[in-house]
């Protein structure tokens, strides 16, 4: 193991935290305490080459997507690839995008193929892999958090039990038969640049890489191009090696009106909708100043529903 990989357990004795120059995960599995340990071995011993892979294809991955095409070698880097493939033709995009739920997959599957686990999650910074065997589920909820910070909480409800501290504004089941295994989240105010306004998009897809895409791509669509409100500067100028190149990225939004809200979310619920009809997402909730709209809610337990200002997703 590399000196500059960093894997340690949490205070909970659960959660096993890992951390390597931007990757940064925190991995939880449920099961018999010998599985648990061998999903956490299996996974430590590849996270420690994920970044030097990656490094290794940089200068590939920093493109912008084609149809088809070149495949990288690592198999992270292929995720990648075929996450943003679908948005090639039509929009800016590099491999990059689709990051954060690449690594979260290919270590939440090293984990399920090394040991028998009933559950299991990665969390890449918020986007997020999933594994739940037959009659197993995760809780998905949104509370407020003075902060603003984005991050999902998984709970498993016993007895009625409601899993959260706080009561939420918005929840979303995932269970076994559901199709969704992958969760991110992106907005102007992440960790990463966005070309949009959005303060949060959070997807709901098949795999963690699609969500990381799609997220992307919605939380650019969240504009208001050309007002005076929004402060933007060329990505190169925050980071000289960005994929994003001189491409204008969100720094700033302004107090915008109710109108300029509506307009914003609008666009970005047509492309949401969009994905949703060709099976490239499940759902969707957009934030922009308190404000959400959501896409592919369905009646019942499952829906994603929301009613109160300032919302947030949150991690426990």
């Amino acid at each position: 193991m590399r000196d500059r990989a960093q894997i340690r357990m949490l205070p909970d004795g659960r959660r096993l935290h890992m951390q390597d120059g931007p990757i940064d995960l925190i991995v939880e599995g449920f099961g018999e305490a010998r599985e648990i340990e061998a999903a956490y071995h299996a996974a430590s011993r590849r996270f420690v080459t994920v970044l030097d892979e990656l490094c290794s294809e940089l200068t590939f991955l920093r493109q912008a997507a084609a149809v088809d095409g070149f495949q990288p070698d690592g198999s992270v880097a292929r995720r990648m690839v075929e996450a943003v493939r679908p948005y090639a033709s039509k929009h800016f995009i590099t491999p990059m995008a689709a990051v954060a739920g690449a690594v979260a997959e290919e270590i939440l599957e090293v984990m399920t193929s090394s040991a028998k686990l009933s559950r299991a999650y990665v969390n890449d910074g918020g986007d997020i892999a999933l594994h739940l065997v037959l009659g197993e589920r995760f809780v998905v909820g949104m509370v407020d958090l003075p902060d603003g910070s984005l991050n999902p909480t998984f709970r498993k409800a016993r007895n009625g039990e409601h899993p959260f501290f706080k009561k939420p504004f918005g929840t979303t089941t995932i269970d076994f038969v559901q199709p969704v295994r992958g969760i991110a989240t992106s907005g102007w105010r992440g960790r990463s640049f966005s070309l949009g306004i959005a303060d949060a998009v959070t997807v709901l897809a098949d795999s963690a890489a699609t969500a990381d895409a799609a997220a992307t791509i919605i939380a650019n669509a969240v504009d208001l191009p050309g007002s005076d409100k929004i402060g933007r500067v060329p990505a190169c100028d925050l980071a000289p090696d960005s994929d994003l190149g001189e491409r204008l990225v969100t720094q700033s939004v302004g107090r915008l009106s109710f109108h300029e809200i509506y307009e914003a979310l609008a666009a970005g619920e047509r492309t949401a909708e969009s994905l949703r009809e060709i099976n490239l997402i499940r759902a969707a909730a957009l934030n922009l100043q308190g404000e959400i709209r959501v896409v592919g809610a369905e009646a019942g337990s499952r829906s994603i529903a929301t009613s109160l200002p300032k919302r947030s997703l949150v991690h426990a």
